[in-house]
């Protein structure tokens, strides 16, 4: 899970999504060459993405093939090549797909109106450190892949998602704040939520330490946003 950073050092997830200007459309390169539809075309499909995220998460992004994936997914090269030409759709298919998970667990906690806003806060700070700290040898590879999809339109589109839900969120925390203070605030909450994670994340921890680090992140986060609100 992640919302945005730089394009050289960018996390895969929506939380780092790089503010790169668009200024094309996607290229046949990361571009399925079709889509299935039939039962046993999406199974095949399935089955190389499964194979693919294995050989990813294994080999790195460097030594990331379609021949790999195609053996590890027990299909010849050629029905591979049916659904992706090369191996830049693979991984762009693979970040594409997280986007779309990322964003659906963003706005689930964040628009869960249940809940105060600062419990939400609280629960989105939990959810992204764990999901770093679990998704860590995938983000490394798909890091060093961005290069191949990142400027995508699909990508843009993410991030003005992920963006819109937290301003939102931050119209409902801070509802007496002026907009320009609104949009700062989530800003640096997304900001130091992604770098921190990304860092903390780069070593194993225990899920007690997960749990005492995201505390520690919540705590600052909701201080924050009470001060913004008394202000």
């Amino acid at each position: 899970m992640r919302l945005t950073r730089n394009t050289t050092n960018s996390s895969y997830s929506l939380f780092a999504l790089p503010r790169t200007a668009m200024t094309s459309q996607p290229t046949a390169r990361i571009s399925s060459r079709k889509q299935p539809k039939q039962a046993r075309s999406t199974e095949l499909v399935a089955a190389i993405l499964d194979a693919a995220a294995q050989v990813l998460a294994k080999e790195g992004a460097h030594r990331f093939t379609t021949a790999r994936v195609a053996e590890k997914a027990g299909v010849s090269v050629g029905s591979l090549y049916q659904y992706f030409p090369n191996k830049a759709a693979i991984l762009f298919r693979l970040q594409s797909d997280e986007w779309r998970q990322t964003t659906g667990l963003l706005r689930a906690i964040l628009e869960d109106r249940q809940w105060p806003p600062l419990d939400r806060l609280r629960a989105l700070v939990h959810a992204f450190i764990r999901s770093e700290c679990d998704e860590a040898a995938m983000r490394v590879a798909l890091n060093d892949a961005a290069p191949l999809y990142r400027d995508a339109p699909e990508a843009q589109q993410a991030r003005s998602s992920g963006e819109h839900t937290v301003q939102t969120f931050m119209k409902e925390a801070l509802p007496e704040a002026s907009g320009p203070a609104r949009t700062m605030a989530g800003d640096l909450i997304v900001a130091t939520l992604s770098q921190v994670g990304k860092h903390f994340s780069e070593t194993p921890h225990t899920p007690a330490e997960i749990e005492i680090y995201a505390d520690a992140m919540a705590d600052m986060f909701c201080s924050y946003v009470r001060h913004l609100a008394k202000a």
